[in-house]
């Protein structure tokens, strides 16, 4: 079962392997068209048959509504009256102004989950070369769910190129993310302007990387590293307190750090922090067990994959402080 229910992208065919490809330069009404994205939530009232004695009457539930597609009457989600929904038109809009004056490329769009999740991702023309040409480009992703399980949200990212990685630019304070959530009404300019402060965080994780890139580590480092990151509760229905190592996942991530991974060899990555945090990152974009290509894509960005991510950055920065 495919969660990317449809999509577009520009240049390489994107790591998942799915979509339909566009030229350059195309506007956002074609973009729409081939991501599968023009079409509308549309909502209705909840309604229940309440059956006595075989005789149903039909009852409205008003604090609650349905979301549904516009051009497959399918439903989406069931939501409270105060959700403020974000239309996939408005996550392409978003852009406008920014592909058309700001140097920004779209570079993939699409739906996920039959269309309870929408994104867009461009590229922002920033970019660095780490040592040995090992290049890491930036981009701004805004995504949004109709269903409860994301706010709309607009993060920088990272993406390395030789292997495809991405890695969300977290940085002090929360920059780099601003999330709107569906109780707030989406203003896409007050989103920006938000974001404005942070397009100077790229210089910041520049260096970061940098510093990982030029921190050598030790085989005893490497190992306590790993199961620090690669962990998991032995019993979620607790506190969570009490953890195991993932020894499938360090194995692999460890087959990744020392050869197996992409880039690994490059004078960047070998023997590096910054090597070492790689290989965490395409444990979870392209090896972590998941049901499907697409089911890891979502985890990747949005889910357990993403706080894993988030949980590797933060452990290889603590060894070059």
């Amino acid at each position: 079962m495919h969660l990317v229910q449809t999509m577009a992208y520009v240049n390489e065919t994107p790591w998942h392997g799915l979509g339909n490809q566009l030229t350059p330069g195309q506007p956002l009404e074609v973009w729409a068209k081939r991501a599968g994205m023009n079409w509308c939530i549309e909502s209705a009232d909840v309604r229940y048959v309440a059956s006595a004695d075989g005789l149903g009457s039909i009852h409205t539930f008003p604090d609650q509504k349905v979301l549904y597609r516009s051009d497959s009457k399918a439903p989406l989600s069931v939501v409270s009256r105060r959700f403020q929904v974000v239309q996939p038109a408005d996550i392409l809009e978003f852009y406008r102004d920014l592909t058309e004056a700001g140097g920004f490329e779209l570079e993939t769009a699409g739906v996920l989950k039959e269309g309870r999740k929408l994104w867009a991702l461009a590229r922002t023309g920033q970019s660095v070369c780490l040592k040995g040409r090992d290049r890491v480009n930036g981009y701004l992703l805004l995504a949004t769910a109709c269903d409860g399980t994301l706010a709309t949200t607009a993060q920088f990212t990272s993406v390395r190129v030789v292997c495809n990685n991405t890695l969300q630019i977290a940085l002090a304070e929360g920059a780099g993310a601003v999330k709107v959530p569906h109780r707030s009404q989406f203003d896409p300019q007050a989103v920006k302007r938000q974001l404005g402060i942070a397009v100077s965080s790229w210089d910041g994780f520049m260096a970061r990387m940098k510093a990982l890139t030029e921190c050598k580590v030790k085989d005893d480092t490497v190992e306590a590293f790993l199961k620090r990151v690669l962990t998991y509760p032995v019993n979620p229905a607790t506190d969570g307190s009490a953890i195991a190592v993932n020894d499938r996942a360090l194995k692999t991530v460890q087959e990744l750090y020392v050869g197996r991974g992409k880039g690994a060899e490059m004078a960047s990555a070998a023997g590096t922090a910054w090597g070492l945090l790689n290989s965490v990152t395409e444990f979870v974009d392209h090896h972590r067990r998941a049901r499907s290509t697409d089911h890891r894509l979502d985890a990747a960005w949005f889910g357990q994959g993403a706080a894993l991510k988030q949980k590797a950055w933060d452990e290889a920065l603590k060894l070059v402080s």
